[in-house]
């Protein structure tokens, strides 16, 4: 049996070679396909959590609000190394910051950070 090779372009012209064998099927999830753009984002969202220090880092921040300073003895980091990975989890909306003082606390942004880490979690122990 050989493979249909698939073309996939940006753009919503038709390349794929072969026709759809269950054109029902295909019909609906087309009716509410979000654009492109969205998984261009839903990409970048991953594209974020795939480091291991920030995983770590997001790790620490479920068990505790934690400052730099305790991230950096707890991950033997430098404090520019760790400021430089909570800034990009916070670009991407996965973590939060609150000020005390002269003190910068961390944590997760939501519920829903917190329970796509702990499924990741459970997905690679099964």
């Amino acid at each position: 049996m050989s493979h249909e090779h698939h073309v996939h372009k940006h753009d919503d012209a038709c390349t794929c070679e072969t026709a759809a064998i269950h054109e029902n099927i295909v019909n609906h999830v087309k009716e509410d396909f979000p654009p492109l753009e969205t998984f261009e984002e839903l990409a970048l969202f991953f594209k974020v959590l795939g480091d291991p220090t920030r995983t770590r880092i997001m790790w620490a921040l479920e068990q505790h609000e934690m400052c730099v300073s305790d991230l950096c003895v707890l991950l033997n980091m430098t404090k520019s190394a760790i400021s430089h990975q909570l800034a990009l989890l916070r670009q991407a909306n996965l973590v939060k910051n609150r000020r005390e003082g002269k003190t910068v606390y961390y944590s997760l942004s939501d519920d829903h950070v917190k329970e796509l880490f702990e499924a990741g979690f459970e997905h690679i122990n099964e």
